[in-house]
């Protein structure tokens, strides 16, 4: 088969001939389909990115017709059933699942950096008492920075590795410490001995009324959620890491930009919204006149439909099945009912089923996180807490890739043709003349 594709010019009625690799084209070949010599060239529009590769990556794989989702080719229903989030961490970093020799190497140095400057407490102590704990997240990841100025040797690998560890190590901290301060209580300094989700609710809830959800079934659910949103291709956040990293900007500030990416409720706010929508439906009798006001276009079904799959998002089959381990110490979250039972009509619609609109990631995440403890305003935090590994190993991709440069798209220009300046510009006369004169 010639792997080729010819496109015909009828502006010239000229003939191009690409090669086709992975299914792409080069952008570039594009700029060869001219009118003329002085012609820029053919370029392509694109807006968000919906059928622009903008890089190679060997990180996560994803089909969405098919509803199948892998790290380095590893299905992710077998990772989280099998794997603690340390060890698919490693696995996303490092491209393979490590030995036990390896793993106890990892654990050292994440655990080595499980801790942060008396500065940086006191910088977080500086936010308003409602400061929401994501904008705190962002802003300290950005702080970090400064604190570690060898994170700039991007091109360095050892330094690579350093700052890796130290953001696997701290963005637990900086998050708890964020939700503490939120609550006007003190800081629970972390245990690194523990798992790292362990030692992460441990800081949430020692000393406080909440200390019963520190149970190891807790814990394991969380770490599975914790592995199910490890990395997800080139989403928003990633590519903001991997834009601003393009500039070598070191990964803390390419972090941050990212964070803020994650932050909008198009993104990582999709599951608060989706127990915004189950309190306003409010019991199943309502389900019916809810999806009626769906189809006639006055509601919105949240959690539901993905930019990428086309079928049953396969994160959500496993927080669905996370979600009766977590009920059995929780008790009941009364919306899972509710939630079941819209799914169930829903998928047995054909106005949805012919959308292909499933339940995606965020539909159950957000019963599950309420039923922990975990407030509304947390929910992106844990969701940044987990992606801040797959940022990374997208960012150090990125930074060996030899084909990268600083990230630049094209623009389509739709504004004025040249003007001339007014009269009253040209001569030079100053704004308080214009404005005397204008008097």
């Amino acid at each position: 088969m010639d792997n080729t594709v010819t496109v015909i010019d009828n502006r010239t009625e000229k003939q191009y001939t690409f090669p086709v690799t992975r299914g792409t084209i080069r952008a570039m070949d594009l700029r060869k389909i001219k009118v003329d010599a002085e012609d820029f060239g053919l370029m392509s529009y694109d807006p968000a990115f919906t059928n622009t590769a903008s890089c190679q990556s060997k990180i996560t794989f994803i089909d969405g017709d098919k509803g199948i989702l892998r790290y380095r080719g590893y299905d992710i229903a077998d990772l989280a059933e099998h794997c603690t989030f340390p060890q698919v961490a490693y696995l996303v970093i490092h491209g393979e699942l490590p030995t036990p020799e390896q793993e106890a190497e990892w654990l050292t140095a994440i655990r080595i950096h499980m801790g942060i400057f008396e500065n940086i407490k006191k910088f977080m102590e500086g936010f308003r008492y409602d400061a929401h704990p994501m904008g705190m997240l962002v802003s300290t990841m950005a702080a970090l920075s400064t604190f570690y100025p060898e994170s700039k040797e991007v091109r360095n690998h050892d330094r690579q590795m350093e700052s890796i560890h130290r953001m696997v190590g701290k963005v637990p901290i900086i998050a708890a410490y964020g939700y503490r301060h939120s609550k006007g209580l003190d800081y629970i300094a972390p245990e690194p001995q523990l798992g790292y989700a362990e030692n992460f609710m441990h800081m949430l809830w020692d000393r406080s009324p909440l200390q019963h959800l520190k149970h190891p079934v807790l814990a394991r659910a969380l770490d599975v959620l914790f592995i199910l949103h490890i990395d997800h291709e080139q989403n928003c956040s990633t590519n903001a890491m991997r834009s601003v990293g393009s500039s070598e900007a070191d990964p803390f500030l390419s972090a941050a930009a990212a964070t803020a990416g994650l932050a909008g409720p198009l993104h990582g706010g999709a599951n608060e919204a989706v127990l915004k929508m189950l309190d306003e439906i409010g019991s199943k009798e309502n389900i019916p006149e809810f999806i009626k006001g769906v189809k006639e276009g006055h509601q919105k079904l949240m959690g539901f439909g993905h930019r990428v799959y086309k079928n049953y998002d396969p994160r959500a089959k496993m927080i669905k099945k996370t979600a009766d381990e977590v009920f059995e110490i929780t008790g009941r979250n009364k919306k899972i009912d509710l939630a079941m039972e819209l799914e169930r009509i829903a998928l047995t619609d054909d106005y949805f089923v012919s959308r292909k609109l499933y339940p995606n990631v965020d539909y159950y995440s957000g019963i599950i996180y309420e039923a922990m403890g975990f407030e509304p305003k947390m929910f992106t935090v844990l969701f940044a807490i987990p992606r801040a590994v797959g940022w990374l190993a997208q960012w150090q991709e990125l930074i060996n890739d030899p084909e990268q440069k600083i990230a630049r798209p094209r623009q389509v220009y739709v504004g004025h043709e040249y003007r001339k300046l007014p009269d009253s510009y040209a001569r030079g006369t100053g704004s308080e003349e214009r404005l005397a004169s204008a008097r």
